[in-house]
Protein backbone atom coordinates (compact mmCIF):
# COMPACT_ATOMS: atom_id res chain seq x y z
CA UNK A 1 0.00 0.00 0.00
CA UNK A 2 1.40 3.36 -0.83
CA UNK A 3 0.48 6.87 0.30
CA UNK A 4 -2.46 8.34 1.34
CA UNK A 5 -5.67 7.32 0.47
CA UNK A 6 -9.58 7.97 0.71
CA UNK A 7 -11.77 10.65 0.25
CA UNK A 8 -14.46 9.94 -2.22
CA UNK A 9 -16.39 12.05 -5.21
CA UNK A 10 -19.66 14.42 -3.92
CA UNK A 11 -21.32 12.23 -6.08
CA UNK A 12 -20.40 9.25 -3.57
CA UNK A 13 -20.93 11.43 -0.40
CA UNK A 14 -24.02 11.51 -1.49
CA UNK A 15 -25.72 7.91 -1.77
CA UNK A 16 -24.79 7.86 2.18
CA UNK A 17 -28.73 7.85 3.34
CA UNK A 18 -29.63 7.24 -0.59
CA UNK A 19 -29.31 4.02 -1.38
CA UNK A 20 -26.65 3.19 0.84
CA UNK A 21 -27.20 2.71 4.58
CA UNK A 22 -25.80 6.29 6.70
CA UNK A 23 -22.48 3.83 6.89
CA UNK A 24 -22.16 2.24 3.89
CA UNK A 25 -24.05 -0.56 3.40
CA UNK A 26 -26.60 -1.60 0.66
CA UNK A 27 -29.85 -0.38 1.48
CA UNK A 28 -31.73 -2.48 -0.91
CA UNK A 29 -32.36 -6.23 0.08
CA UNK A 30 -31.23 -8.70 -2.90
CA UNK A 31 -34.54 -9.87 -3.70
CA UNK A 32 -34.40 -12.87 -1.91
CA UNK A 33 -33.79 -14.05 1.69
CA UNK A 34 -31.99 -10.53 2.91
CA UNK A 35 -34.47 -7.89 3.06
CA UNK A 36 -34.18 -4.38 2.54
CA UNK A 37 -32.51 -1.81 6.19
CA UNK A 38 -35.40 0.45 7.17
CA UNK A 39 -33.28 1.60 10.10
CA UNK A 40 -32.91 -0.70 12.32
CA UNK A 41 -33.19 -1.16 16.17
CA UNK A 42 -33.14 2.48 17.49
CA UNK A 43 -34.83 1.57 20.80
CA UNK A 44 -35.98 -0.96 22.91
CA UNK A 45 -38.40 -2.87 20.29
CA UNK A 46 -42.04 -3.72 21.56
CA UNK A 47 -41.79 -7.42 21.88
CA UNK A 48 -39.28 -6.92 24.95
CA UNK A 49 -39.81 -4.05 26.91
CA UNK A 50 -41.86 -6.38 29.64
CA UNK A 51 -38.53 -8.14 30.30
CA UNK A 52 -35.74 -5.18 28.93
CA UNK A 53 -33.85 -3.56 32.18
CA UNK A 54 -31.18 -1.60 31.37
CA UNK A 55 -28.81 -3.70 34.15
CA UNK A 56 -29.60 -6.66 32.78
CA UNK A 57 -28.35 -8.48 29.70
CA UNK A 58 -30.47 -7.92 26.82
CA UNK A 59 -33.91 -10.28 26.04
CA UNK A 60 -34.10 -11.10 22.24
CA UNK A 61 -36.58 -9.30 20.42
CA UNK A 62 -36.32 -12.45 17.91
CA UNK A 63 -37.41 -15.36 20.62
CA UNK A 64 -40.56 -15.58 18.23
CA UNK A 65 -38.88 -16.38 15.02
CA UNK A 66 -38.32 -19.74 13.58
CA UNK A 67 -35.76 -22.03 12.25
CA UNK A 68 -35.63 -21.87 8.36
CA UNK A 69 -33.16 -24.87 8.12
CA UNK A 70 -30.91 -26.98 9.71
CA UNK A 71 -26.97 -27.07 8.07
CA UNK A 72 -25.49 -30.15 8.78
CA UNK A 73 -22.74 -32.05 7.54
CA UNK A 74 -25.20 -34.42 5.36
CA UNK A 75 -26.48 -30.94 3.54
CA UNK A 76 -24.00 -28.43 3.75
CA UNK A 77 -23.39 -28.98 0.05
CA UNK A 78 -26.65 -27.17 -0.76
CA UNK A 79 -25.08 -24.19 1.07
CA UNK A 80 -21.96 -24.49 -0.74
CA UNK A 81 -22.08 -20.40 -2.09
CA UNK A 82 -23.23 -19.39 1.14
CA UNK A 83 -20.65 -21.35 3.88
CA UNK A 84 -18.06 -19.66 4.77
CA UNK A 85 -14.43 -22.38 4.20
CA UNK A 86 -14.39 -21.71 8.28
CA UNK A 87 -17.88 -23.23 8.44
CA UNK A 88 -17.17 -25.70 5.94
CA UNK A 89 -14.30 -26.66 7.72
CA UNK A 90 -16.36 -26.83 11.27
CA UNK A 91 -18.91 -28.85 9.58
CA UNK A 92 -16.94 -31.38 7.83
CA UNK A 93 -14.21 -32.23 11.16
CA UNK A 94 -17.52 -32.34 13.60
CA UNK A 95 -20.15 -34.72 12.58
CA UNK A 96 -22.26 -33.29 15.35
CA UNK A 97 -21.44 -29.28 14.28
CA UNK A 98 -24.66 -27.85 12.97
CA UNK A 99 -26.24 -24.35 12.18
CA UNK A 100 -29.28 -23.18 12.49
CA UNK A 101 -30.46 -20.57 10.42
CA UNK A 102 -33.06 -17.99 10.86
CA UNK A 103 -34.83 -15.30 8.80
CA UNK A 104 -32.18 -12.21 7.82
CA UNK A 105 -32.99 -9.52 10.39
CA UNK A 106 -30.81 -6.17 9.62
CA UNK A 107 -30.91 -4.76 13.15
CA UNK A 108 -27.92 -2.24 13.18
CA UNK A 109 -28.53 0.96 13.59
CA UNK A 110 -26.04 3.68 15.31
CA UNK A 111 -27.00 7.48 16.60
CA UNK A 112 -27.72 10.15 14.07
CA UNK A 113 -24.14 12.12 15.35
CA UNK A 114 -22.54 8.86 14.07
CA UNK A 115 -24.17 8.95 11.06
CA UNK A 116 -23.51 12.61 10.42
CA UNK A 117 -19.81 12.05 11.36
CA UNK A 118 -19.62 8.88 9.26
CA UNK A 119 -20.80 11.08 6.04
CA UNK A 120 -18.29 13.85 7.10
CA UNK A 121 -15.66 11.36 7.18
CA UNK A 122 -16.35 9.86 3.99
CA UNK A 123 -15.01 13.86 2.35
CA UNK A 124 -11.92 13.74 4.87
CA UNK A 125 -10.73 10.57 6.02
CA UNK A 126 -7.50 9.50 4.55
CA UNK A 127 -4.93 6.65 5.34
CA UNK A 128 -1.77 7.72 6.38
CA UNK A 129 1.38 6.75 4.17
CA UNK A 130 1.75 3.08 4.37
CA UNK A 131 -1.98 2.81 5.33
CA UNK A 132 -0.99 2.46 8.86
CA UNK A 133 -3.33 5.01 10.79
CA UNK A 134 -6.17 7.11 9.53
CA UNK A 135 -5.72 11.16 9.77
CA UNK A 136 -8.51 13.94 9.71
CA UNK A 137 -11.61 11.89 10.44
CA UNK A 138 -13.03 11.21 13.73
CA UNK A 139 -16.08 9.30 15.40
CA UNK A 140 -18.34 6.45 13.50
CA UNK A 141 -16.38 4.86 10.36
CA UNK A 142 -13.60 6.25 8.48
CA UNK A 143 -14.49 5.13 5.52
CA UNK A 144 -17.66 4.20 4.64
CA UNK A 145 -17.09 4.13 0.52
CA UNK A 146 -14.09 2.27 0.90
CA UNK A 147 -11.46 1.93 -1.66
CA UNK A 148 -9.24 -1.24 -0.92
CA UNK A 149 -9.30 -3.69 2.19
CA UNK A 150 -7.16 -1.64 4.78
CA UNK A 151 -9.97 0.92 4.43
CA UNK A 152 -12.14 -2.01 4.80
CA UNK A 153 -10.09 -2.91 8.12
CA UNK A 154 -9.84 0.67 9.63
CA UNK A 155 -13.73 0.64 9.53
CA UNK A 156 -13.63 -2.11 11.74
CA UNK A 157 -10.83 -0.69 14.21
CA UNK A 158 -12.41 2.57 14.60
CA UNK A 159 -16.25 1.47 14.19
CA UNK A 160 -18.21 3.26 16.88
CA UNK A 161 -18.72 1.37 20.38
CA UNK A 162 -19.41 4.72 22.59
CA UNK A 163 -16.87 6.96 24.35
CA UNK A 164 -16.42 5.04 27.62
CA UNK A 165 -17.34 2.12 28.60
CA UNK A 166 -16.82 -0.92 31.14
CA UNK A 167 -17.87 -4.70 31.50
CA UNK A 168 -17.11 -7.95 33.26
CA UNK A 169 -17.27 -10.71 30.69
CA UNK A 170 -15.69 -14.53 30.81
CA UNK A 171 -13.45 -16.58 28.88
CA UNK A 172 -13.23 -20.17 28.72
CA UNK A 173 -10.32 -22.45 27.20
CA UNK A 174 -12.26 -25.54 26.97
CA UNK A 175 -10.55 -28.67 26.06
CA UNK A 176 -11.32 -31.39 23.47
CA UNK A 177 -13.35 -33.33 26.02
CA UNK A 178 -15.14 -30.33 27.17
CA UNK A 179 -13.19 -29.43 30.49
CA UNK A 180 -12.84 -25.96 30.90
CA UNK A 181 -12.02 -22.89 34.10
CA UNK A 182 -13.72 -20.05 34.02
CA UNK A 183 -11.49 -16.74 34.09
CA UNK A 184 -13.30 -13.67 34.72
CA UNK A 185 -12.36 -10.32 33.85
CA UNK A 186 -13.37 -7.00 34.20
CA UNK A 187 -12.39 -4.40 31.37
CA UNK A 188 -12.78 -0.68 30.65
CA UNK A 189 -11.96 2.13 27.91
CA UNK A 190 -11.80 5.35 26.66
CA UNK A 191 -12.23 5.12 22.99
CA UNK A 192 -10.50 8.84 21.69
CA UNK A 193 -11.64 8.31 18.27
CA UNK A 194 -15.01 8.49 19.59
CA UNK A 195 -14.71 11.92 21.86
CA UNK A 196 -17.76 13.78 20.94
CA UNK A 197 -15.45 16.67 21.90
CA UNK A 198 -12.94 16.37 19.15
CA UNK A 199 -13.12 17.53 15.42
CA UNK A 200 -10.51 15.67 13.62
CA UNK A 201 -7.96 12.98 14.42
CA UNK A 202 -4.65 14.91 14.90
CA UNK A 203 -6.45 16.23 18.02
CA UNK A 204 -6.11 12.64 19.66
CA UNK A 205 -2.51 13.35 20.25
CA UNK A 206 -2.12 9.63 18.13
CA UNK A 207 -3.92 7.86 21.29
CA UNK A 208 -6.90 6.00 19.78
CA UNK A 209 -8.31 4.05 22.44
CA UNK A 210 -7.29 3.45 26.20
CA UNK A 211 -7.76 0.00 27.48
CA UNK A 212 -7.81 -1.55 30.77
CA UNK A 213 -8.16 -5.14 31.71
CA UNK A 214 -8.08 -6.80 35.18
CA UNK A 215 -8.20 -10.42 35.59
CA UNK A 216 -10.48 -11.11 39.03
CA UNK A 217 -11.01 -15.09 38.91
CA UNK A 218 -9.30 -18.08 39.24
CA UNK A 219 -7.73 -17.04 42.22
CA UNK A 220 -3.95 -18.01 41.22
CA UNK A 221 -4.99 -15.51 38.08
CA UNK A 222 -6.49 -12.83 39.78
CA UNK A 223 -4.75 -8.83 40.25
CA UNK A 224 -3.26 -9.28 36.73
CA UNK A 225 -3.45 -6.62 34.50
CA UNK A 226 -2.73 -5.16 31.53
CA UNK A 227 -3.10 -1.22 29.94
CA UNK A 228 -2.71 -0.67 26.63
CA UNK A 229 -2.59 3.34 24.91
CA UNK A 230 -3.11 2.62 21.37
CA UNK A 231 -1.87 4.26 18.71
CA UNK A 232 -3.53 5.31 15.56
CA UNK A 233 -0.85 5.86 13.03
CA UNK A 234 1.38 3.08 13.73
CA UNK A 235 4.07 4.76 11.59
CA UNK A 236 4.65 7.37 14.14
CA UNK A 237 4.47 5.09 17.02
CA UNK A 238 4.02 1.38 18.14
CA UNK A 239 1.29 0.34 20.61
CA UNK A 240 2.38 1.17 24.01
CA UNK A 241 1.30 -1.44 26.61
CA UNK A 242 2.25 -2.77 30.33
CA UNK A 243 1.50 -5.38 32.57
CA UNK A 244 0.78 -5.25 36.20
CA UNK A 245 2.08 -9.24 37.94
CA UNK A 246 0.83 -9.93 41.72
CA UNK A 247 3.46 -12.50 41.75
CA UNK A 248 6.23 -9.80 41.29
CA UNK A 249 4.16 -6.81 42.30
CA UNK A 250 5.44 -4.73 39.68
CA UNK A 251 4.45 -2.93 36.52
CA UNK A 252 6.42 -3.66 33.29
CA UNK A 253 6.23 -2.46 29.62
CA UNK A 254 4.64 -5.29 27.45
CA UNK A 255 5.85 -4.81 23.77
CA UNK A 256 4.67 -8.62 23.43
CA UNK A 257 0.89 -7.79 23.76
CA UNK A 258 0.77 -7.45 19.88
CA UNK A 259 0.77 -9.53 17.03
CA UNK A 260 0.66 -12.85 17.54
CA UNK A 261 2.36 -13.32 20.93
CA UNK A 262 -0.43 -15.73 22.54
CA UNK A 263 -3.39 -13.67 23.48
CA UNK A 264 -3.71 -13.30 27.51
CA UNK A 265 -6.09 -15.73 29.33
CA UNK A 266 -6.45 -17.03 25.73
CA UNK A 267 -4.09 -20.34 27.20
CA UNK A 268 -2.25 -19.93 23.44
CA UNK A 269 -5.49 -20.57 21.63
CA UNK A 270 -5.25 -17.18 20.26
CA UNK A 271 -2.84 -14.14 19.25
CA UNK A 272 -3.03 -10.68 20.50
CA UNK A 273 -3.90 -9.01 17.39
CA UNK A 274 -7.14 -11.73 17.04
CA UNK A 275 -9.01 -10.72 20.08
CA UNK A 276 -11.75 -8.48 18.46
CA UNK A 277 -11.78 -10.36 15.82
CA UNK A 278 -8.64 -8.28 14.23
CA UNK A 279 -7.07 -5.59 16.13
CA UNK A 280 -3.26 -3.76 16.22
CA UNK A 281 -1.50 -2.64 13.18
CA UNK A 282 -1.58 -4.02 9.89
CA UNK A 283 1.36 -3.36 8.65
CA UNK A 284 2.87 -7.44 8.99
CA UNK A 285 0.38 -7.94 5.61
CA UNK A 286 -0.60 -7.32 2.44
CA UNK A 287 -4.50 -7.02 2.41
CA UNK A 288 -6.84 -7.62 -0.43
CA UNK A 289 -10.71 -6.91 -1.08
CA UNK A 290 -12.19 -10.56 -2.09
CA UNK A 291 -15.28 -9.24 -2.57
CA UNK A 292 -19.27 -8.74 -1.22
CA UNK A 293 -21.49 -12.02 -1.44
CA UNK A 294 -23.81 -12.93 0.73
CA UNK A 295 -22.91 -15.62 3.81
CA UNK A 296 -24.28 -17.40 6.75
CA UNK A 297 -23.15 -15.78 9.96
CA UNK A 298 -24.10 -15.12 13.59
CA UNK A 299 -25.91 -12.44 13.70
CA UNK A 300 -28.83 -11.31 16.32
CA UNK A 301 -26.82 -13.79 18.82
CA UNK A 302 -28.99 -12.94 22.19
CA UNK A 303 -29.59 -16.27 23.06
CA UNK A 304 -26.01 -17.38 23.08
CA UNK A 305 -25.35 -14.91 25.92
CA UNK A 306 -28.32 -15.70 27.69
CA UNK A 307 -27.19 -19.41 28.11
CA UNK A 308 -25.18 -20.72 31.06
CA UNK A 309 -21.94 -21.91 30.94
CA UNK A 310 -22.89 -25.16 31.75
CA UNK A 311 -25.27 -25.67 28.79
CA UNK A 312 -23.58 -23.56 26.51
CA UNK A 313 -19.81 -24.61 26.40
CA UNK A 314 -19.64 -28.23 25.19
CA UNK A 315 -16.84 -30.41 23.55
CA UNK A 316 -15.37 -29.69 20.33
CA UNK A 317 -17.39 -26.94 19.78
CA UNK A 318 -20.69 -24.52 20.99
CA UNK A 319 -23.92 -26.05 22.17
CA UNK A 320 -24.90 -25.21 18.51
CA UNK A 321 -28.85 -24.75 19.60
CA UNK A 322 -27.73 -21.70 21.09
CA UNK A 323 -26.22 -19.67 17.92
CA UNK A 324 -28.56 -17.98 15.36
CA UNK A 325 -27.48 -17.77 12.17
CA UNK A 326 -28.72 -15.20 9.53
CA UNK A 327 -27.77 -14.97 5.73
CA UNK A 328 -26.18 -11.15 5.55
CA UNK A 329 -23.92 -9.64 3.01
CA UNK A 330 -20.32 -9.50 3.90
CA UNK A 331 -17.13 -8.05 2.85
CA UNK A 332 -14.32 -10.53 2.89
CA UNK A 333 -10.71 -9.31 3.03
CA UNK A 334 -7.26 -11.45 2.50
CA UNK A 335 -4.30 -10.48 4.79
CA UNK A 336 -1.19 -12.20 3.06
CA UNK A 337 1.86 -12.65 4.98
CA UNK A 338 4.53 -9.71 3.74
CA UNK A 339 8.02 -11.17 2.67
CA UNK A 340 10.73 -10.91 5.56
CA UNK A 341 8.11 -10.75 8.30
CA UNK A 342 6.84 -13.39 11.04
CA UNK A 343 3.66 -14.27 12.29
CA UNK A 344 2.39 -17.26 12.93
CA UNK A 345 -0.47 -17.08 10.68
CA UNK A 346 0.44 -16.37 7.20
CA UNK A 347 -2.68 -15.93 6.28
CA UNK A 348 -6.27 -14.44 6.87
CA UNK A 349 -9.36 -14.34 5.43
CA UNK A 350 -11.34 -11.98 7.16
CA UNK A 351 -15.67 -11.42 6.82
CA UNK A 352 -17.32 -7.98 8.14
CA UNK A 353 -20.91 -7.53 8.34
CA UNK A 354 -21.99 -4.56 5.50
CA UNK A 355 -24.01 -3.47 8.00
CA UNK A 356 -21.71 -2.51 10.89
CA UNK A 357 -17.83 -3.33 9.88
CA UNK A 358 -17.81 -5.83 12.43
CA UNK A 359 -15.56 -8.76 12.31
CA UNK A 360 -18.03 -11.60 12.08
CA UNK A 361 -15.70 -14.66 10.71
CA UNK A 362 -12.41 -15.43 10.00
CA UNK A 363 -10.24 -18.25 8.62
CA UNK A 364 -6.88 -18.48 10.00
CA UNK A 365 -3.41 -19.94 8.07
CA UNK A 366 -0.70 -21.67 9.29
CA UNK A 367 2.84 -21.45 7.91
CA UNK A 368 2.39 -24.57 5.82
CA UNK A 369 -0.84 -22.60 4.44
CA UNK A 370 -3.24 -25.17 6.20
CA UNK A 371 -6.30 -23.96 7.98
CA UNK A 372 -5.35 -23.67 11.32
CA UNK A 373 -8.14 -22.01 13.45
CA UNK A 374 -11.78 -20.50 12.56
CA UNK A 375 -13.09 -17.19 14.43
CA UNK A 376 -16.76 -16.79 15.14
CA UNK A 377 -17.94 -13.73 16.47
CA UNK A 378 -21.69 -13.52 16.93
CA UNK A 379 -23.08 -10.00 15.83
CA UNK A 380 -25.74 -8.19 17.92
CA UNK A 381 -27.53 -4.75 18.47
CA UNK A 382 -27.40 -3.47 21.41
CA UNK A 383 -30.58 -1.68 21.19
CA UNK A 384 -30.34 0.34 24.44
CA UNK A 385 -27.94 2.27 23.81
CA UNK A 386 -28.26 2.07 20.22
CA UNK A 387 -24.98 0.50 18.55
CA UNK A 388 -24.51 -2.42 16.67
CA UNK A 389 -21.84 -4.90 18.76
CA UNK A 390 -21.47 -8.16 19.36
CA UNK A 391 -21.37 -10.80 22.50
CA UNK A 392 -18.93 -14.30 22.37
CA UNK A 393 -15.71 -14.17 20.57
CA UNK A 394 -14.87 -17.97 19.49
CA UNK A 395 -11.71 -19.11 18.62
CA UNK A 396 -11.97 -23.19 16.69
CA UNK A 397 -8.34 -24.30 16.73
CA UNK A 398 -9.36 -27.25 14.20
CA UNK A 399 -5.91 -29.08 14.49
CA UNK A 400 -5.83 -28.95 18.52
CA UNK A 401 -9.83 -29.76 18.79
CA UNK A 402 -10.32 -27.21 21.40
CA UNK A 403 -11.30 -24.04 21.30
CA UNK A 404 -12.14 -20.77 22.87
CA UNK A 405 -15.13 -18.85 23.85
CA UNK A 406 -13.86 -15.24 24.97
CA UNK A 407 -15.76 -11.75 25.75
CA UNK A 408 -18.69 -13.91 27.06
CA UNK A 409 -21.32 -11.54 28.72
CA UNK A 410 -21.92 -12.20 32.61
CA UNK A 411 -25.91 -12.54 34.00
CA UNK A 412 -26.62 -9.05 35.43
CA UNK A 413 -23.12 -7.36 34.11
CA UNK A 414 -24.22 -5.42 31.00
CA UNK A 415 -21.99 -3.56 29.23
CA UNK A 416 -22.07 0.02 30.23
CA UNK A 417 -21.78 2.85 27.62
CA UNK A 418 -22.53 5.61 29.66
CA UNK A 419 -19.26 5.05 32.22
CA UNK A 420 -18.54 9.10 32.25
CA UNK A 421 -16.60 8.56 35.25
CA UNK A 422 -13.57 6.95 33.32
CA UNK A 423 -10.59 9.65 33.53
CA UNK A 424 -7.69 9.66 31.10
CA UNK A 425 -5.36 10.22 34.14
CA UNK A 426 -6.22 6.72 35.63
CA UNK A 427 -4.36 4.57 32.61
CA UNK A 428 -0.95 4.76 33.53
CA UNK A 429 1.33 2.10 35.49
CA UNK A 430 1.11 3.45 38.85
CA UNK A 431 -2.60 3.46 38.61
CA UNK A 432 -2.44 -0.39 37.14
CA UNK A 433 -0.71 -1.37 40.08
CA UNK A 434 -2.79 0.09 42.75
CA UNK A 435 -6.00 -1.59 40.48
CA UNK A 436 -3.75 -5.49 40.85
CA UNK A 437 -2.32 -5.22 44.43
CA UNK A 438 -4.94 -7.28 46.52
Amino acid sequence: MGGALAKVPDAQVGRLGGDLTPVGAEKAGNGGDIPAWTGGLTGVPDSVKGEYSADKLLPNPFKGDAVKVEISQGNMGQFEGQLTDGYKALLETYPSYKMKVYQTRRSCAYPEFVYEATKRNAQVAELTPGGNGVSEGIMGFPFPIPNNALEVIWNHTLRYRAFKLTREFTAAPVTRSGEYELQTVQDEAILQWSDPSKKRAEELNNISLYYIANTVAPARSAGSVILVHETLNRALEDRKAWQYSPGTRRVRRAPNIAYDNPGTNSDGLSTSDSFDGYNGAPDRYDWTVLGKSAKFVAANAYDASLASYADYLKPLHLNQDHVRYELHRVWSIEANLKSGTRHVYSRRVTHLDEDSWTITGAELYDGRGELWRVQELHGRQDYGEPLCNKGAEIVYDLQAGRYLALAMQNEGQPINYGADELDVNRYTPAAIRQLGVR
